[in-house]
């Protein structure tokens, strides 16, 4: 049985749901999101208790192992997406270096981060990104896209351990370690 997927889901006000063929659309103040689920799972909406319940099609048992971790992510989807469309997600990342910067051109980041030209990352549609100073602020209704984003952003020049360079979030810790000495 899946821990997870047995929970059901409360939905807050101002939240629509509508559950239609394999597809579950949800509406928010934040924005629209929608999810194709596996037909190994079905999901249920209670117009009257406000909640969603997830569990297991028919002909399909909790030994089924890939149907159990389909019917947890799921439910662990639907969640991530009632809570985007009222809470939002954000990620902040630093870009650390001298004469390293970030910023907006249009529709895209513009990265100054030491090489000899500059990098530009198309913006995907549904994430909003702002510069301020070193700071790269990706918000979002979608969990998935605000952290692709800001993966991809940190992928193009991953913090050192030597110097400290890079771009990091700014919850992340860079262990540093001590260059070669010479002399004795």
């Amino acid at each position: 049985m899946s821990r997870i997927g047995k929970k059901s889901i409360a939905v807050p006000a101002g939240v629509k749901i509508s559950v239609k063929d394999q597809v579950v659309h949800v509406e928010g103040p934040k924005g629209k999101l929608d999810l194709t689920f596996r037909p190994e799972v079905r999901v249920n909406w209670d117009e009257n208790e406000k909640s969603i319940s997830v569990s297991l099609a028919p002909g399909y048992t909790p030994e089924h192992k890939e149907a159990n971790a389909y019917w947890g992510s799921t439910r662990a989807h639907i969640r991530n997406m009632i809570e985007g469309v009222t809470k939002g997600y954000e990620k902040t990342l630093e870009v650390v270096g001298v004469g390293w910067q970030a910023s907006l051109a249009g529709k895209q980041l513009k990265l100054i981060v030491g090489f000899a030209n500059p990098i530009l990352i198309d913006i995907p549609q549904g994430v909003t990104v702002t510069v301020d100073k070193q700071f790269i602020k990706v918000s979002g209704a979608d969990k998935g896209a605000v952290g692709h984003f800001a993966a991809s952003v940190r992928a193009v020049r991953k913090p050192e351990p030597y110097n400290g360079k890079g771009i990091k979030y700014t919850d992340e810790v860079v262990k540093r370690k001590q260059g070669k000495q010479f002399g004795s």
